[in-house]
């Protein structure tokens, strides 16, 4: 969805856009340190810091048969970008299923918290919780998954 990319997209623009006027006043230096910080800030802000979504019927499939959690996740979340990096490399040992782009998937998390989207919503063995601590995530994975 397009939705996923705005605000990465805003930031490249801003930055750039801020750059340029650093340029014109000749401080080249913070120029490319702005263009940096900004450029790393739509990276993570974007849908490629998260390994590649999956249908929330597929997760629950694939957890079926392996037993590992499922992350329900969104672009631009503060908190599934907290749970994604302290994670580190365990993020490849759960199902991720970005609501945005799985209609089933935001109707799973809504399910699971009253009605809103709150994410991340991680469901554990068919339970949902909403916005763990990454350590708890962490403790969750089986040493087979």
């Amino acid at each position: 969805m397009m939705r996923a990319w705005i605000l990465p997209t805003l930031l490249v623009l801003c930055g750039s856009v801020v750059a340029t006027g650093q340029i014109f006043q000749g401080d080249l230096g913070t120029a490319a340190a702005l263009l940096l910080a900004f450029l790393t800030f739509a990276g993570v802000n974007s849908p490629l810091m998260f390994p590649r979504s999956i249908s929330a019927r597929e997760a629950q499939r694939r957890s079926a048969l392996d037993g590992r959690p499922i992350v329900f996740w969104r672009p631009g979340c503060t908190y599934c970008i907290r749970l994604r990096v302290r994670l580190g490399r365990n993020v490849r040992r759960l199902h991720w299923v970005d609501i945005w782009r799985d209609p089933a998937g935001a109707a799973a998390v809504r399910a699971a918290n009253d009605g809103n989207e709150t994410v991340p919503t991680v469901v554990v063995a068919g339970r949902p919780h909403t916005n763990p601590d990454p350590a708890w995530v962490r403790d969750q994975l089986s040493p087979s998954a």
